[in-house]
């Protein structure tokens, strides 16, 4: 496409005046500051809008400063981004923090190049915050401007391969001002959020639909390329609640698991059971489980020895929590259990946690459900 003058002037003017009419007043565009820009884009990875929006607000009050966020323990950071996914954002954002606070003078330095260089900052990142707290002239492509981008040009090939980007990003650049160009990069990714969506693109609304070339070609349903899907895996695990005088005992993940830095209870691997196919087939196998065959009773058993250094009787199944991380579909068997003997091993992360206590550490998201279902039941789950 050929960006003449009269093209770029009526798209320019087009997108500012409809941004400036329909924007939404999100707790992050209030001000220009750096620190809420940065925490809002990082949040708002992988993440909807309309979830971010209270975890942003809880964690500004917990966190007003750079320097608060720095000083907080990593387990305090994990606690209050609980629930929002993704949990390398938040140790990378402590992690940065720091580093703002010990080279930066607490500040986020305003040059694209620098912000690369800090931990979960990429280039989009980079030129989101420069642009939008500094008014720096970056281009910018994420999901919803790739989307946009992709129409207006008319492009069919796969906007994520190395020819894709470089052209993406190439018109990127080509289509910003030269001011105000942070308030013309929200309006950008506000229209693809909004207007041209993945399925349903509201084109007869679309303030710049003259100059789109998906629209003329009647291709918008087709542009562009959906991007290949994984082949999920399933499997299933188990989850052991194990209760001595009141109180379960939980461990902390390590920096090499799923939910590094997060509590969880004791959990397990369970690769012989299969899941199931059929509504049939999901019925009987789950009345097979909850009968709990005492093979793989006495395997729980000895996984919880191995791993903690005391020993159990696994008892009743509580619950089945389905639930997805990233290419795996995972069922989750949450067993209760009692102590019987033994002492927590030294130098693991253990520790006997009371019901009370629960809501002050942070927890996978299973083991949140798990932990609530626990909050006030009897002892008799676990005889």
């Amino acid at each position: 496409m050929t960006l003449d003058r009269n093209w770029l002037k009526r798209f320019r003017c087009n997108l500012r005046r409809w941004y400036e009419a329909h924007a939404r007043d999100l707790p992050w565009r209030r001000s220009s500051d750096a620190y809420h820009v940065w925490l809002s884009e990082i949040m708002l990875q992988q993440t909807t809008v309309t979830a971010v929006v209270p975890y942003f607000e809880r964690f500004i009050a917990r966190f007003p400063t750079v320097d608060d966020l720095a000083a907080a323990s990593e387990e305090d950071v994990l606690l209050f981004w609980e629930g929002l996914g993704y949990y390398s954002r938040a140790r990378n954002i402590h992690k940065t923090a720091q580093t703002l606070v010990a080279r930066y003078n607490s500040r986020l330095p305003e040059e694209v190049d620098k912000l690369e260089q800090l931990p979960g900052i990429g280039r989009y990142t980079a030129g989101a915050i420069a642009s939008i707290a500094f008014e720096a002239r970056a281009p910018i492509v994420e999901a919803n401007t790739l989307r946009l981008y992709s129409r207006l040009l008319g492009y069919r090939g796969d906007p994520r391969s190395r020819e894709g980007q470089t052209l993406l990003w190439d018109f990127a650049g080509r289509i910003l001002p030269r001011k105000r160009s942070g308030q013309f990069n929200q309006a950008l990714m506000e229209l693809g959020s909004r207007v041209c969506t993945p399925s349903e693109p509201d084109c007869p609304h679309c303030p710049v639909r003259s100059c789109c070339t998906a629209l003329a070609e009647n291709a918008q349903h087709s542009i562009p390329l959906p991007k290949s899907r994984p082949k999920v895996t399933y499997t299933t695990e188990a989850s052991i609640a194990v209760r001595k005088n009141g109180a379960y005992l939980l461990r902390r993940c390590g920096s090499d698991e799923r939910w590094s830095g997060m509590w969880d209870f004791p959990r397990f691997r369970l690769d012989e059971l299969a899941p199931p196919t059929t509504q049939k087939h999901a019925a009987n196998n789950g009345h097979r489980l909850k009968a709990m065959a005492k093979k793989t009773r006495c395997r729980l058993e000895e996984s919880v020895l191995a791993a903690t250094g005391v020993e159990t009787s696994v008892n009743a199944l509580v619950t089945e929590i389905e639930h997805s991380v990233t290419r795996y579909r995972i069922r989750l068997l949450c067993y209760g259990a009692v102590h019987t003997a033994g002492s927590l091993q030294p130098n693991r992360e253990l520790s006997w946690v009371s019901p009370d206590e629960f809501r002050n550490l942070p927890l996978s998201v299973t083991g949140r459900k798990f932990a609530d279902l626990l909050v006030g039941s009897s002892s008799e789950l676990f005889e």
